[in-house]
């Protein structure tokens, strides 16, 4: 033992929060099952042209909780990890989940709204079944970069770079992939959805009345304000103590008066 005590080392955001956890559970559990019967994954993964033409309104959520294989899990789960505790213990928990839901399905619902677009892989992604967490996942990394634009994420593990400029980067590449001649363009759709609708949905959390709420209370704060003089670094007002002629005064004058 050290003469100076024990030295701790910590890698990451520490232990797993509460949702982060459970949906790391769910997660390998969807995917064992994925594995033991794939029949599954072919039902509960996300197919643009079922959802459209046969109303499988619940892949959109299912979808989240299937991956492709151990690596496609262990990188999804690693980020989850990395991002969403910190968020998880700065949001509250019932606030965490509901945005990891929201970005997880809009990614699903951006990436249908794309297959019935002129856009770039349209027709091939109308067809395509479509896994993962990585929706949801791009969606916490965007909150991450908004809320600790300055922490420094290892890139490839080696580079230090701080979040937001991480984030531009996954946005640039998610972008380009989504709409370039690169074969991952479908999966790199929902990455893209994911960050677009992470941003609005953080964006809109202040709606109209809360607006005016702020407004109403900045004014009264204001008015309130006007009340009172407010006296900075150690300047004293009048009738403040230790002032001439205030009660308990500057007594030290007045007892110079009396002595000379």
């Amino acid at each position: 033992m050290s003469r100076y005590g024990k030295v701790a080392y910590s890698m990451g955001p520490g232990p797993l929060s509460q949702a982060v956890k459970i949906l790391i559970a769910i997660n390998v559990a969807g995917f064992l099952l994925g594995v033991i019967v794939p029949a599954v994954t072919l039902r509960l993964g996300l197919q643009p042209a079922m959802f459209t033409t046969q109303f499988a309104l619940w892949q959109p959520v299912t979808y989240m909780f299937l991956h492709g294989g151990v690596g496609h899990l262990l990188f999804n789960m690693l980020a989850l990890w990395m991002f969403g505790t910190e968020l998880e213990r700065t949001w509250g928990t019932r606030f965490f989940v509901r945005y990891y839901m929201v970005t997880g399905i809009g990614a699903a619902l951006v990436t249908v709204a794309w297959s019935l677009s002129p856009l770039p892989y349209a027709a091939e992604m109308y067809q395509s079944l479509v896994i993962g967490a990585s929706g949801a996942i791009y969606g916490l990394l965007l909150a991450y970069g908004l809320y600790f634009p300055t922490r420094e994420i290892y890139l490839y593990f080696l580079f230090p770079i701080q979040a937001r400029y991480f984030v531009m980067i996954a946005g640039a590449i998610a972008f380009l992939s989504s709409v370039g001649s690169s074969g991952g363009g479908v999966a790199h759709v929902a990455h893209l959805g994911g960050l677009l609708v992470g941003y609005l949905y953080l964006r809109g959390r202040r709606g109209p009345l809360d607006e005016i709420r702020y407004r109403w209370l900045k004014w009264r704060l204001g008015r309130s304000r006007s009340r009172f003089e407010v006296y900075q670094g150690g300047k004293r007002g009048p009738g403040s103590p230790g002032t001439p002629g205030a009660p308990g005064g500057d007594w030290t004058k007045e007892w110079k008066k009396h002595v000379h």
